[in-house]
């Protein structure tokens, strides 16, 4: 089975970021690897990120200043150790649900 690094660029998530952590976490099926990149947000969502990231269920960078989502996935890059890669926005605006349809013809 191939392994999968999912990398969640945030920014000023707080209401939604701990919600998507859960979703794919939840996907038992695939073995992946889960990447939180925390691009200097202000409402709270570092302090989540965090949480999960002391019980070491996601690995998480934090920028220094807002750099954008371009530059998330590159931080992103020196951690992924999946064979496929994808982007989860923090917003729910993709169901973590359909990552297994994604990856099945691969």
């Amino acid at each position: 089975m191939k392994k999968i690094t999912i990398i969640i660029p945030c920014y000023n998530e707080k209401n939604t970021i701990a919600e998507i952590i859960e979703q794919i976490l939840q996907l038992n099926n695939i073995k992946k690897q889960i990447i939180v990149v925390d691009d200097k947000s202000n409402d709270g969502s570092e302090q989540i990120i965090k949480k999960y990231e002391s019980k070491k269920k996601i690995q998480a960078i934090y920028h220094d200043s807002n750099q954008g989502k371009g530059a998330s996935i590159i931080s992103a890059k020196r951690l992924i150790d999946g064979d496929i890669v994808l982007i989860q926005d923090a917003d729910l605006e993709y169901d973590p649900e359909d990552i297994p349809k994604l990856i099945e013809p691969i």
